[in-house]
């Protein structure tokens, strides 16, 4: 344990939070997949508990390597990594995986899938956190500033829309949230929300004027709508078994285990985990989640006001908001207060390259608070030193 603590640096808390995290994921997952292992595994359940805790072992030694590396360096490494990105969405939408009427990852070895979306992700927010930085002078000027904002947020978003609204979305939100952050013009934000749902508009309409088996995701996106609106078919009844899940686990829960729901709820496992939490940890546990995601957002606030640089800050608020963002809609989802969207819980559901994507959005946050500390250290050092000549 002592060789741990020294060897793991940056926040302690937000170490912690991952760690807390990823025990909630490796129980949940592993009571909640029994159904997948009795249909694809004839019955052998112990499969998928150390498959998902293959991945998050890779998740956290991603994560360490992450911290090690100086947070600066991203900012050259994803500028190359947009490039790789969009012609990687390109590819998904035309030549990916089919699941569920969408095309939105590529298969991969060990029957394994890459969801190139995870990497336009986190490639988009480091690419904004880094031309905010770059642009602060001049950051109030149109063409200069605002149009090499707008249009890689515009690119990357409008690709990943045709397979994947609710991220492309969320994407979009958080971009919005960066650039306000970064002191853009509020005329200029809103002028790109307009060009955003034009965009939609349009989008929508192309689809919708294809022949019906070639609409993609359009009827899953309506009925989805109506189905939240209505409550009376379809996605409502991944909310109604959702609901009984949370209303059967009271105040302390099932215990680790025990839930019934599992057997009912579809996708127990990824997007409604957290209502599998609720019935096996009570209220307790589904409170305990919410306030880790609000301490990591917290946590993450904390270092960008003593962030070392511009870029520090932007990157750290980026990342953090989006994982929290993330980690709110699927919970609201879960609860009944969204329509369904597919999001995962971050760093709790099963998953693969979404778990790993995670854990290197949380290694760069380390990273930054790792100089931080060594910031402060050099300074403290600097005073002693000045304190005894």
């Amino acid at each position: 344990m002592a060789f741990l603590f020294k060897n793991i640096k940056g926040d302690k808390v937000i170490w912690a939070i991952v760690f807390l995290l990823s025990l909630f994921s490796f129980l949940a997952v592993y009571s909640s997949t029994g159904t997948l292992a009795y249909k694809h595994q004839g019955g052998n359940t112990e499969y998928y508990m150390f498959k998902h805790g293959l991945i998050l072992f890779l998740g956290l030694v991603l994560m360490y390597l992450a911290h090690t590396i100086k947070y600066t360096y991203y900012s050259r490494i994803f500028q190359i990594a947009l490039y790789i990105a969009v012609p990687l969405l390109f590819i998904t939408l035309f030549f990916g995986l089919n699941l569920n009427e969408a095309k939105r990852a590529l298969p991969l070895p060990f029957g394994l899938s890459f969801q190139t979306s995870d990497l336009a992700k986190i490639t988009l927010i480091i690419y904004l956190a880094r031309m905010l930085t770059k642009k602060q002078d001049k950051i109030h000027d149109f063409k200069s500033a605002f149009v090499p904002l707008m249009l890689p947020v515009i690119i990357v978003t409008g690709l990943i829309f045709w397979g994947n609204f609710s991220t492309a979305v969320l994407l979009f939100i958080t971009s919005l949230v960066l650039i306000f952050i970064g002191r853009v013009k509020l005329t200029y934000i809103f002028g790109m929300i307009g060009i955003g749902l034009v965009l939609l508009v349009i989008g929508l309409t192309l689809l919708y004027n294809l022949p019906e088996g070639q609409q993609g995701r359009l009827g899953t996106w309506k009925n989805r709508i109506t189905d939240y609106v209505d409550g009376s078919k379809g996605d409502s009844f991944q909310v109604e078994q959702a609901k009984i899940a949370i209303a059967t686990g009271g105040i302390v829960g099932k215990m680790p285990g025990n839930s019934t729901q599992r057997n009912f709820l579809p996708h127990p496992y990824s997007d409604f985990i957290y209502a599998i939490i609720i019935e096996e940890y009570g209220l307790i546990g589904g409170v305990l989640i919410v306030l880790l995601y609000l301490i990591l957002l917290f946590r993450a606030v904390k270092i960008i006001t003593k962030a070392p640089g511009t870029f520090g800050a932007f990157l750290t608020i980026g990342v953090a908001f989006s994982l929290v963002f993330q980690a709110m809609i699927n919970m609201g989802v879960a609860v009944g207060l969204l329509p369904v969207t597919g999001q995962p819980l971050p760093l709790v559901s099963m998953g693969g390259t979404s778990i790993w994507f995670t854990s290197l959005s949380i290694g760069i946050i380390l990273s930054v608070s790792k100089e931080l500390d060594k910031k402060e250290t050099k300074g403290k050092n600097l005073n002693s030193e000045i304190a005894y000549a």
